[in-house]
């Protein structure tokens, strides 16, 4: 297990997190700052036991996972932002982007949906630590839950990150979204064949044809190690999803929509 930070690092990663979050748009208060670092030091050590993830270097976590979960931003005007907003996150994991969320947009209602049990239990932990009256995990698979009254068609706002190729994202996300609502992924690498495919899968799901926003400069330059071509990947909702999607997760992922 990774040793704590020490007391200095806890003020230098704070002004880090608050320059970084302040590079995409928004204020962070020292107490979102506390938030922040108290929940990295509850996955660094329930990660040794629980194995949530593979990035345990302290500096690590508030880039690969904090920062880089806020990233989602920026598919997200300023209206949109300062609004409030009932935002699903799908396939959360360890809570992100859905809790980062939650911390730094304290107006917006979040839902975090996890189909792992312990993984729930851990966010469960991590709300109430940081005593996040506006967030909830809930433990189902997309497939399941976007059939029932109140999740189809009920958030403005779905994200996902690192959950699937961009059709199979697109068809466990888009169902959940109202119209004109949004669904934003974090994406890297090579995305042309998979951004024609996810063109063809949003439309099938009622949504526009995906836009790659890249990141602002404000933030690569602050955080280089998030200047290797990372894009939020934004499908807009045009009518409601039809009621054949999504389809099980086996089939959802062995014969991907717009293939």
């Amino acid at each position: 297990m990774e040793a704590a930070p020490a007391p200095n690092m806890h003020v230098e990663d704070a002004a880090f997190l608050r320059a970084a979050v302040a590079a995409l748009g928004l204020d962070l208060t020292a107490a979102q700052g506390a938030q922040f670092l108290t929940f990295r030091e509850m996955l660094i050590t329930a990660n040794a036991t629980m194995n949530l993830t593979a990035i345990t270097e302290p500096r690590a976590v508030l880039v690969r996972h904090f920062i880089d979960a806020l990233t989602c931003l920026v598919g997200c005007d300023e209206a949109r932002r300062a609004a409030p907003a009932r935002v699903l996150d799908v396939g959360s994991g360890a809570g992100l982007p859905g809790l980062a969320l939650a911390i730094v947009l304290p107006h917006w209602q979040v839902v975090s949906l996890e189909a792992t049990g312990k993984k729930v239990r851990f966010q469960e932990s991590v709300i109430a630590a940081l005593g996040l009256t506006n967030a909830t995990a809930v433990q189902g698979r997309a497939e399941d839950v976007a059939q029932l009254t109140g999740w189809r068609g009920g958030f403005s706002i779905v994200t996902a990150r690192a959950l699937a190729a961009l059709p199979t994202l697109l068809e466990w996300c888009q169902p959940f979204a109202t119209v004109a609502g949004l669904t934003l992924a974090p994406k890297k690498g090579e995305l042309g064949a998979e951004l024609a495919q996810g063109s063809r899968a949003a439309a099938l799901l009622g949504g526009a044809a995906p836009e790659a926003i890249p990141l602002p400069s404000t933030l690569t330059d602050l955080v280089p190690e998030l200047a290797d071509g990372r894009v939020i990947v934004r499908v807009r909702q045009t009518r409601p999803c039809d009621a054949r999607y999504p389809r099980t997760g086996a089939a959802s992922m062995k014969t991907p929509l717009g293939s």
